[in-house]
């Protein structure tokens, strides 16, 4: 029976709820429609780095890994873009200006747990990261230079230099998904650690509204 939905399609199947409501939540939604500060901004890439710190350097140990190292490129690492971004919004000191909020330390430490020793856990993080930066990430890339006058400054992170097509890209990633020999019990696992990276993102952005709201109240 495995074999009759490709599993990428029932990957996509059974995360789209969890997916939209992430995608939903007050602080994105308020920040896509133009509600949201420019802070707000600048708050979200803050804690897009210790996420990438933390999926890039599980790349780094499942490079030779046979089952995880097809997924993973230099194409799609951040985590330079991210820095500079942080650098020309907050300045040089940008790191001794930030710290992980509560849903991200729990997050990342969710990253690091996998990244040790489960291929399919670090696939699944991998997956819902960069299949959706070079998907809605490119939306919000264009609202924000709308928004706040960015060009390609403080918006790198959305930007893919070396992928020039980027749905061939995401076919590709996703013919990779529907090669790889899992089980259907491990294809279960890795549908739900997706479904609880959407349950992080989801969190991370209630996170960050009520830090929004804390520093307002106390203003």
């Amino acid at each position: 029976m495995s074999n009759v939905i490709p599993f990428s399609k029932a990957l996509r199947e059974r995360t789209w709820s969890g997916h939209g409501e992430s995608e939903g939540a007050g602080f994105m939604s308020d920040l896509m429609s133009g509600r949201g500060s420019r802070d707000d901004y600048i708050a979200l890439v803050a804690q897009h780095y210790f996420i990438y710190e933390a999926i890039e350097s599980a790349a780094e140990k499942m490079t030779d890994d046979p089952t995880a190292a097809p997924f993973i490129s230099p194409k799609l690492t951040r985590l330079p873009a991210i820095r500079e971004d942080l650098r020309f919004l907050i300045g040089d000191d940008w790191l001794e200006q930030i710290t992980p909020l509560n849903t991200t330390a729990r997050y990342v430490a969710r990253i690091n747990e996998v990244g040790e020793g489960w291929p399919g856990g670090f696939i699944a993080h991998h997956y819902t990261r960069y299949l959706g930066d070079l998907s809605g990430g490119q939306v919000i890339r264009t609202l924000m230079q709308r928004q706040f006058g960015f060009e390609t400054n403080g918006v790198g992170f959305y930007l893919f230099a070396d992928i020039a097509k980027p749905r061939e890209f995401k076919e590709t990633y996703r013919a990779q998904l529907d090669a790889v020999g899992w089980s259907d019990a491990e294809r279960d696992r890795v549908i739900d650690e997706v479904i609880e990276a959407y349950r992080f993102n989801t969190a991370l952005f209630i996170d960050l509204a009520n830090a929004k709201a804390a520093a307002a109240a106390a203003a």
